[in-house]
C-alpha cells in the first residue's frame, strides 16, 4: 500500500476526546495488549498527531504520528500497528517467518506467497482467513512488514503451502516508514518454542515431509501496475539460507578465550549504557523497564548481534537491572502491583572507558563503515549514515535530511562528540590521566613600577611540574628574584614570575631539560634578540 509515495491531505494534533477514542479503539482491535502498553502507545501528555493521507491507488488513509513516528493507520475503520510499534511489541500479532531476500519483493509491493515461508519447529501460528498478521525475518523476532492472511493456517498446510499467502500492506523501508526516523529493526531473539506433539496432530494440518523438498525453492509473485506477474526463485536451501542469514555470530567469539556467556554480558551492558547515553532522557522517567528493553535495549544491538538475555548470567531483565542499580547508575522501584519501573538514572555515574587517542578514533570509525557496507558505492568519500551513526553525530534537525557525509566530516563530528582527555607521562611513574583539553604553558612579559620587565609563567602544573621548584631553579641560573603567587582567575593555579626578560634560560629549561615538546609552549618568541638588553 505505501510502496510507492503518498500525498497528505492534512496534519493536525490530536484532540483529547479523540485520544480516548483512540485508546478504545486500540483495546478493542488487540485484545493482547494491555492498559499499561495502551498508555505507552499513545501518552495522555505528549504530541499526537493526526495524519489523512492518499495512498498511490487513492486509497484514504488516516495515520497516528507520535514521538515523530507513525504508530498506527487506520483503513476503512480498521486499525493497523506500523512496525515502529511492532518492533516495541513484537508479540502484538501473529508472527510468520520468512527469507531475507523476499524483503526486498516486499519493499517494492509485492504479496507473500506460501512457498516463502519458513516453517519452525514448533508449527506455523494458527490463524483464519482474514486475520492481521506480521512478517519477520529469519533469525529476528522484530517483525519488518504486516498483512491480511488470505486463508487460513490449515489450508495453507493442506494446499502444500502454495499459492498467495498474505496480501501485504506495509512493510520497512516502505514510504510509510520513511516517514519516521527511518530506524532499522532491533535484534530481538526468536522464541524458544517446543515442537509439537505428534499424536496430538490432526493429519490435515500435519507438514508432509516431502513438503521440506519443495522448500528447497523459494517463490513470490506479485502484481506490478500494467498486471503482469514475475516469479522470483532462488537456488539456495533454507538451511544454506539460514546460515548466510544467521544473525549473533558466537563462532567467532570463542576466538578471544571468552565464554558466549560473557559475550552477551558484555553486550548486555553495552546495549544498557548506550540506550541510557542516546535513547533515554529526563522527561521519560518514570521509564517502565519492558519498555526500556523492548524501545530502547533492543535498537542499540549493533548489526549482526542479537541481544537475548537468557544467554547471559543474569537470566533476567530484573536481575540485570538490580546490578546495575547496585552500581548506583538508575533506580528501580514498583509503581505498580508486578510491574518495575526505571525511576531516576545517574547521569553523571563514570562510564566504563578506555582512552582512545585520535588516530585509533579514525580507525575504528573507517573499520565499522566498511563492516557494515555504509561506503557509498558511487562516491567513496561519502559514508552512509546508519541509525547508530546518526544517534551519535547528528543533531535532531539533521535527523530526517541527512543521509551520508563525507569522510572528513564524519570523523571531525566524532571527534568532536567524544570527551576530551589528555594524558602525561613521566619516567618511572604511572600516566596522569585527565579529563577536558590540556593548556600550553603561557610565558608572557609584564610591565611593573619604574619600567621594570616580568617574566610570566602559567599552568606549569598540567605538565607535572611544581612552580616552587621552577622558581628556585631559574631564580639561580637568571640570578634575579622570583615569586609565586596564585594566577588570576583560578582556583588552585600558580604562576611564577621572574625580574627581567628570562624566556630564553626558562625555554632552555622547559625544551632541553624537561624535554617538553615546543608546541605546548607559548611565548617562546617574546625572547630576547642577541645584543640586546634583557
Amino acid at each position: 500500500m505505501f510502496a510507492k509515495a503518498f500525498r497528505v491531505k492534512s496534519n493536525t494534533a490530536i484532540k483529547g476526546s479523540d485520544r480516548r477514542k483512540l485508546r478504545a479503539d486500540v483495546t478493542a482491535a488487540f485484545p493482547t495488549i494491555g492498559t499499561d502498553q495502551v498508555s505507552e502507545l499513545i501518552p495522555g501528555k505528549e504530541e499526537l498527531n493526526i495524519l489523512k493521507l492518499y495512498a498511490h491507488k487513492g486509497d484514504a488513509v488516516t495515520v497516528y504520528v507520535s514521538g515523530g513516528n507513525p504508530i498506527l493507520f487506520e483503513l476503512e475503520k480498521n486499525l493497523y500497528p506500523t512496525v515502529y510499534t511492532l518492533w516495541s511489541y513484537p508479540d502484538l500479532l501473529p508472527t510468520f517467518v520468512t527469507w531475507p531476500l523476499v524483503l526486498e519483493k516486499l519493499v517494492g509491493g509485492a504479496d507473500l506467497m506460501l512457498p516463502g515461508l519458513v516453517v519452525p519447529p514448533a508449527g506455523l501460528p494458527q490463524v483464519q482467513k482474514g486475520d492481521l498478521c506480521a512478517i519477520a525475518l529469519v533469525g529476528n523476532r522484530a517483525p519488518i512488514a504486516i498483512g491480511v492472511a488470505a486463508m487460513s493456517t490449515a489450508e495453507m498446510l493442506t494446499s502444500d503451502l502454495k499459492g498467495r499467502g498474505f496480501s501485504m500492506l506495509h512493510t520497512y523501508q516502505d514510504h510509510l516508514w520513511r516517514s519516521g526516523d527511518k530506524s532499522s529493526p532491533p535484534s530481538i531473539a526468536p522464541l524458544a518454542l517446543d515442537p509439537p506433539d505428534p499424536s496430538e496432530e490432526k493429519g490435515s494440518t500435519q507438514v508432509d515431509p516431502a513438503l521440506q523438498g519443495n522448500m528447497r525453492r523459494l517463490s513470490l509473485q506479485a502484481e506490478e501496475e500494467h498486471g503482469e506477474r514475475h516469479q522470483v526463485c532462488e537456488d539456495k536451501s533454507p538451511s544454506e539460507a539460514s546460515e548466510d542469514t544467521s544473525v549473533g555470530g558466537l563462532n567467532q567469539d570463542s576466538l578471544d578465550g571468552k565464554t558466549p556467556q560473557e559475550h552477551m554480558d558484555e553486550l548486555l551492558e553495552q546495549c544498557f549504557l548506550h540506550a541510557l547515553k542516546c535513547r533515554v532522557k529526563k522527561a521519560d522517567l518514570p521509564l517502565l523497564t519492558s519498555t526500556f528493553l523492548g524501545s530502547h535495549m533492543f535498537s542499540c544491538c549493533p548489526e549482526g548481534r542479537q541481544l537475548d538475555i537468557k544467554k547471559s548470567s543474569f537470566k533476567k531483565l530484573s536481575k540485570f537491572l538490580q546490578r546495575m542499580q547496585q552500581e548506583q547508575i538508575i533506580q528501580v522501584k514498583e509503581l505498580s502491583k508486578g510491574v518495575e519501573s526505571i525511576v531516576a538514572v545517574d547521569w553523571k555515574h563514570p562510564r566504563k572507558g578506555s582512552i582512545l587517542e585520535g588516530s585509533e578514533v579514525r580507525t575504528i570509525i573507517i573499520n565499522y563503515a566498511k563492516k557494515n557496507d555504509l561506503v557509498d558505492a558511487v562516491n567513496k568519500n561519502l559514508v552512509k549514515l546508519d541509525p547508530i551513526l546518526c544517534d551519535c553525530i547528528l543533531e535532531k534537525n539533521e535527523q530526517h535530511t541527512v543521509l551520508k557525509l563525507p569522510w572528513d566530516s564524519l570523523l571531525t563530528r566524532c571527534l568532536e562528540k567524544l570527551q576530551p582527555a589528555y594524558q602525561v607521562t613521566f619516567p618511572g611513574q604511572e600516566p596522569i590521566v585527565k579529563k577536558g583539553k590540556i593548556c600550553p604553558i603561557d610565558i608572557t612579559l609584564a610591565q611593573r613600577a619604574s619600567n621594570k620587565k616580568v617574566t610570566v609563567v602559567r599552568n606549569l602544573e598540567a605538565y607535572g611540574l611544581e612552580p616552587c621548584s621552577v622558581a628556585a631553579i631559574l631564580q639561580q641560573r637568571c640570578q634575579a628574584s622570583t615569586t609565586v603567587s596564585a594566577t588570576p582567575g583560578s582556583k588552585d593555579g600558580l604562576q611564577v614570575q621572574i625580574q627581567g626578560n628570562q624566556i630564553h634560560h626558562l625555554g632552555r629549561l622547559l625544551l632541553e631539560e624537561y624535554h617538553l615538546p615546543r608546541k605546548y609552549i607559548q611565548g617562546l618568541e617574546k625572547a630576547p634578540k642577541p645584543g640586546k638588553k634583557k
